[in-house]
C-alpha cells in the first residue's frame, strides 16, 4: 500500500527555468551516433521517445513553459521539430561549438536581462534518469537544488555512485548546510580517478559522481564567471544584450567547459553547495554502457534476440549463437557465432565491431576518420 500523494511534487517551481545544453556528437556512439545526428536526438532506449525528447519530459512538470535549449546551429530544426512545444525563439542556435561555459553563459546572460528573479538548472540533453521506487526522486533533488541557489549557492545534484567508476568525475562533500537540510557544501571537484582511486572513494563516503547538472541564479554565475574569466563574461552579457552580435562576437569566445570556468574555483573559494540524488543516472557515454542501461532490470526495456545479446531494434535481423553483448541491427541480417560482450553496430554505411570492454576506444575510429578526411562518414 502506498502513502498519500505529496502533490507540491508535481507542480511547477516559481521561476525555475530549465536549460538544455544540447551538444556534442557522442564519438564513443559511432556510427549510431554522427555529428548530422548526434545521440541526444535519436532513440537509444526504444522507448520512442529521444533522449532530448525525455529530457524534456521529465523537466517540464517543474518549468512549464519556461525552456531555453542552446545547440549548434546544424540541429537547431531537429530540435525544433523534436520539442514542437518549446517556441522557436527558446531554441539558442550556436554559430559553433564552443563548450559548455559559451552555451549555459549565453543562456544565464539572456535569463538575467528578462527574468532578474529566476533560478535556472542546466541538464544535458543526452542523459537517462528514472527514479527508484522507495527513493526520493528527480523533481525532490531540483527543488533542494532550487531552494538552496535561492540563497545565492552553485548546486550541483550529485549523483549516488553505484560501483566505483573511473569514466566519471567525483564532487567531494564538506560540511552539511544547516540551514536546507540534506544539502552540504561541496570540497572539490575530482577529476575522473582510476578504479582504484574510486574504490576508495566509495569506502571513504561523501563521494559523488559529477553529473553536470548545475542549480544557479544567472546573475551568481556570471559574476563567479565575471571573476575568473572576465572577458568571457563581459562578452556573453554583451551578447545578451544586443543579440545582433551573437555571429561576430562568438568566434573569438574562450573555449572552456563550466566545471573548469566556475564550479571548480567557487569551490575552492567556498561557494558551492550539492543536493545528494537517489535516482539512476546513466550518461550513455559509450556501447558498454547503452548495454548496460539496456539490460538492466527496471530500465528501458530492450528487444531480446532469443536468449543471446540484447538487440535493440528488429530481432529478427539476428542470428546468434553461443554470443552475449549488445547488437543494433540495420536492414541486413547480422550473425554473431561464439562471442561474449561483443557490439556489432550496423548502419548504411558503416559496421562497427569491438568489444563492451573496449567500447570507449570507439572515439579513436572517428579521430582516424577525421585524419582521413573522411567528413562523410562522421
Amino acid at each position: 500500500m502506498t502513502g498519500p500523494v505529496d502533490t507540491a511534487l508535481h507542480e511547477a517551481i516559481e521561476d525555475f527555468w530549465a536549460v538544455v545544453p544540447a551538444g556534442g556528437a557522442g564519438t564513443r556512439l559511432w556510427p549510431l551516433s554522427r555529428a548530422s545526428e548526434p545521440k541526444f536526438l535519436r532513440d537509444l532506449r526504444g522507448s520512442g521517445r529521444t533522449l532530448l525528447q525525455e529530457t524534456y519530459d521529465r523537466l517540464a512538470p517543474l518549468a512549464q513553459e519556461r525552456f531555453l535549449v542552446v545547440t549548434g546551429a546544424a540541429h537547431s530544426a531537429a530540435v525544433s521539430r523534436q520539442l514542437d512545444a518549446v517556441p522557436t525563439s527558446s531554441i539558442l542556435a550556436e554559430p559553433s561549438p564552443r563548450d559548455s561555459m559559451a552555451a549555459i553563459g549565453l543562456a544565464a546572460a539572456l535569463l538575467e536581462r528578462e527574468s532578474p528573479e529566476a533560478v535556472m538548472g542546466s541538464f544535458a540533453a543526452d542523459h537517462v534518469i528514472a527514479d527508484r521506487v522507495g527513493q526520493p526522486g528527480f523533481a525532490d533533488a531540483v527543488r533542494l537544488a532550487v531552494d538552496v541557489a535561492r540563497d545565492g549557492w552553485v548546486v550541483t545534484i550529485g549523483i549516488e555512485p553505484t560501483h566505483p567508476s573511473s569514466a566519471f568525475g567525483y564532487i567531494a562533500s564538506a560540511d552539511p548546510l544547516t540551514e536546507h537540510a540534506g544539502a552540504s557544501k561541496v570540497a572539490a571537484f575530482v577529476e575522473k580517478p582510476s578504479v582504484e582511486t574510486a574504490t576508495a572513494y566509495l569506502a571513504a563516503g561523501g563521494y559523488r559522481w559529477n553529473a553536470g547538472m548545475f542549480v544557479v541564479r544567472p546573475g551568481v554565475l556570471l559574476d563567479l564567471l565575471a571573476d575568473y574569466h572576465p572577458e568571457l563574461a563581459a562578452q556573453l552579457r554583451g551578447i545578451a544584450a544586443d543579440p545582433d552580435t551573437l555571429d561576430d562576437v562568438w568566434p573569438g569566445l574562450e573555449k572552456i567547459a563550466v566545471d573548469h570556468a566556475v564550479a571548480e574555483p567557487a569551490a575552492a573559494a567556498g561557494r558551492v553547495a550539492t543536493v545528494p540524488a537517489q535516482f539512476a543516472w546513466d550518461d550513455v557515454g559509450d556501447f558498454d554502457s547503452l548495454a548496460g542501461l539496456l539490460a538492466r532490470d527496471g530500465g528501458p526495456e530492450p528487444t531480446p534476440a532469443a536468449a543471446g545479446p540484447t538487440v535493440l531494434g528488429d530481432p529478427d535481423r539476428v542470428y546468434a549463437v553461443d554470443s552475449t553483448g549488445l547488437i543494433v541491427p540495420g536492414e541486413r541480417a547480422v550473425a554473431v557465432v561464439g562471442l561474449d560482450d561483443v557490439v556489432v553496430v550496423d548502419t548504411p554505411d558503416a559496421v562497427l565491431v569491438t568489444s563492451r570492454s573496449r567500447a570507449q576506444e570507439v572515439k579513436q575510429v572517428v579521430a582516424a576518420l577525421k585524419d582521413a578526411g573522411r567528413t562523410d562518414l562522421l
